[in-house]
């Protein structure tokens, strides 16, 4: 890691009760396009396949997050899972099989879309973003009887 770089962590994070806050706590502003690994992206690609990361290191950082959308309780999930790297991670790091790849500490679960998607590319208003839960009232989906 470079010495200049924020390093985001899951204690930190956890301190950030919302959705709203963690994202943006984890928002790294890229562009649609810009190249991750360039060319050797498929090193990038062969550890999210191998064993270790997908009996070991995924199925315990969603346990943790218990499933939920950037662990906060009540956004669920529907549909894919991401396990985002909550610092960018290099060519090395994956080749020299740096602790800062596996460890849980620098790993959040994430809806692959739409909450993967805006904290790499930064524009919030093209995701539909998961809202946390919120109580129910009688007809609050019928607004012809509110």
């Amino acid at each position: 890691m470079d010495k200049m770089m924020i390093i985001r962590t899951y204690t930190e994070l956890s301190k950030l009760k919302t959705y709203e806050e963690r994202l943006n706590y984890l928002m790294i502003g890229g562009k649609v396009g810009q190249e991750t690994f360039g060319r050797d992206r498929y090193l990038n690609q062969i550890l999210y396949h191998t064993d270790y990361w997908n009996n070991v290191v995924r199925p315990a950082i969603i346990a943790r997050d218990c499933g939920y959308d950037l662990g906060v309780y009540g956004c669920e999930i529907v549909g894919s899972i991401t396990i985002h790297h909550m610092n960018p991670i290099r060519l090395e790091d994956v080749l020299n099989h740096d602790p800062i790849v596996f460890d849980p500490e620098f790993l959040i679960t994430t809806a692959t879309t739409p909450t993967h998607r805006a904290i790499h590319y930064g524009d919030l208003s093209a995701f539909n973003l998961i809202k946390p839960w919120s109580e129910r009232k009688p007809n609050d989906t019928c607004p012809w009887k509110r």
